[in-house]
């Protein structure tokens, strides 16, 4: 099986070169330049009809799209360690976190991303106002998720989770964006700085 990526600073394939680092596998990658638009041609589309990366392509040709999909399956094949959880409980709350990181910080960032930034304005039709309001909830959405981090070491629960991985690649693509952290989320820049060093996320 093969990744089709894209290099930092695209969130969504570095979530999988994360969570495939922390399984100690090792995914050959097939790089798909988004500066490009290579994810656009219809060569790529014959792939993934969204036009989006990354895909995972096994080795009969069936293609798995979404980050997230993609992870669940990597999770199947290679068990240890958990990264969705070892019982009903763990998984529904890592699911949650992961949910929550997705919606509440990711959708802000994004919206930023696609409406306020100079490089997605020659690719989409920019409602700039609508974007740059997104800096205020990607602001709110620091702070609430520093608050919950207080007394923890992971987002879900005691040990580092697939919930942490979509959270330091939100994080990191924000600051890219222009949406630092704020000053005083010491929760959360104290956790952003755990996740950081553990080998995997260099990937």
């Amino acid at each position: 099986m093969k990744l089709y990526n894209s290099a930092m600073p695209a969130p969504n394939p570095r979530r999988v070169r994360i969570f495939a680092a922390e399984k100690g596998v090792d995914l050959p990658l097939v790089e798909v330049s988004l500066m490009k638009r290579e994810h656009k041609s219809d060569e790529y589309r014959q792939k993934n009809s969204l036009g989006q990366t990354p895909i995972l392509e096994l080795d009969d040709g069936e293609v798995i799209a979404e980050s997230v999909s993609i992870c669940r399956y990597l999770e199947e094949l290679y068990p240890e360690p958990p990264l969705f959880g070892r019982n009903a409980l763990e998984r529904a709350q890592i699911d949650m976190w992961l949910r929550r990181v997705e919606f509440v910080l990711m959708g802000p960032v994004g919206n930023f991303w696609r409406h306020a930034h100079p490089f997605t304005a020659k690719v989409v039709t920019q409602f700039k106002d609508f974007g740059e309001s997104n800096r205020d909830q990607a602001a709110a959405a620091f702070r609430w998720l520093d608050r919950e981090l207080a007394g923890r070491e992971f987002i879900a629960g005691n040990d580092f989770s697939a919930a942490d991985i979509t959270a330091l690649c939100t994080v990191d693509f924000a600051a890219f964006a222009g949406l630092e952290m704020p000053e005083d989320a010491g929760h959360l820049r104290a956790w952003h700085l755990r996740v950081s060093a553990r080998p995997s996320a260099a990937a």
